[in-house]
């Protein structure tokens, strides 16, 4: 049995959605296990070298295909909403990483007990998005079948870039983890911790302190950013689709940076840099992080963080 490097380090892990839902796949089962499986890879080295950690992840894809099984059986069964949704993903997503990554530490010789644990994360009930939802969620509509859907249940569908009507939720700021204590606890202890998937399940709080949940979705990085502030980690890794943060992407002076510091990155956020709907929450995740104590952030591939590790690709946030 490899011995496992000494460190004190605390480390997030939040995997995107393509590392286990790809562009351009069906997107099945089986699919699904073999992209988590080659996504964990990374994750297996930074255990190997004797990091405790809390693994979180995105369930876009996920959401979307589980939004039209309800849409296609809603005469058969009863609806679920947006939320339990969420919950059920949390759980049945977790429950795959979980299986791969104990799978993956055993072939390694390399004893860690592995848990999922849903997790609630609180927002604002008066968040402006729950006002102004703009998430785009779900099958497309047709045109001509959107009053009837607005009107019987009660959707805010809006034209998605040109390519049909869809339904938008509200993506409010996550401000807590509710069981953020018993994660820290297990994962100090050195037990790997997935939680927080899909940026956790939406709630709020009644005046009365009562947990009520609300059909919503968090963005994954800002969540994952919050739970490492909440247990107290040294790093976060955001796992993506590209090798490195890039500015003027796409266009012929496209440069990809190593460093950046918050500073650095704030700037290039106003000037639009990072777009909203892409890298924009993995750079304001990677702020607050480090501006609330976090060492560095690093976000990298899914595909090629073990090089990240060693310093040979990524992009590193600093202070």
């Amino acid at each position: 049995m490899p011995a496992l490097v000494e460190t004190n380090k605390i480390a997030v892990v939040a995997l995107g959605g393509n590392a286990i839902t790809r562009e351009f796949e069906e997107g099945d089962i089986y699919q699904q296990f073999a992209n988590t499986r080659r996504a964990l890879m990374g994750v297996a080295d930074l255990i190997e070298r004797g990091y405790r950690i809390a693994i979180t992840h995105g369930n876009g894809p996920q959401v979307g295909h589980s939004l039209i099984r309800v849409e296609e059986t809603r005469n058969v069964v009863p609806p679920i909403p947006l939320g339990v949704i969420v919950a059920d993903l949390e759980g049945g997503m977790g429950y795959m990483i979980e299986q791969s990554l104990i799978n993956k530490l055993l072939l390694r010789g390399i004893a860690r007990d592995v848990v999922t644990l849903l997790a609630q994360v609180v927002v604002d009930r008066d968040d402006p998005s729950i006002h102004n939802p703009t998430k785009f969620v779900g099958p497309f509509y047709k045109k001509e079948d959107v009053a009837a859907l607005v009107e019987k249940r009660g959707y805010i569908i809006r034209e998605d870039a040109g390519r049909g009507y869809r339904r938008v939720v509200p993506s409010p700021i996550p401000q807590k983890v509710i069981e953020a204590n018993i994660i820290r606890k297990l994962v100090h202890e050195g037990t790997i911790v997935i939680t927080v998937g899909g940026g956790g399940i939406p709630v709020y709080l009644e005046e009365d302190g009562r947990l009520e949940g609300v059909d919503a979705v968090i963005d994954k990085d800002l969540a994952s950013a919050l739970l490492a502030r909440e247990i107290d980690a040294d790093e976060l890794y955001i796992l993506t689709a590209v090798d490195q943060v890039a500015i003027n992407f796409g266009k012929p002076d496209q440069r990809y940076i190593d460093v950046l510091t918050i500073a650095e990155a704030r700037k290039y956020l106003e000037e639009g840099q990072f777009p909203k709907g892409s890298m924009g929450p993995k750079i304001e995740a990677a702020i607050k992080f480090i501006e609330q104590g976090g060492k560095k952030v690093i976000i990298t591939s899914v595909e090629r963080m073990t090089e990240a590790l060693e310093g040979e690709t990524g992009t590193e946030i600093v202070a």
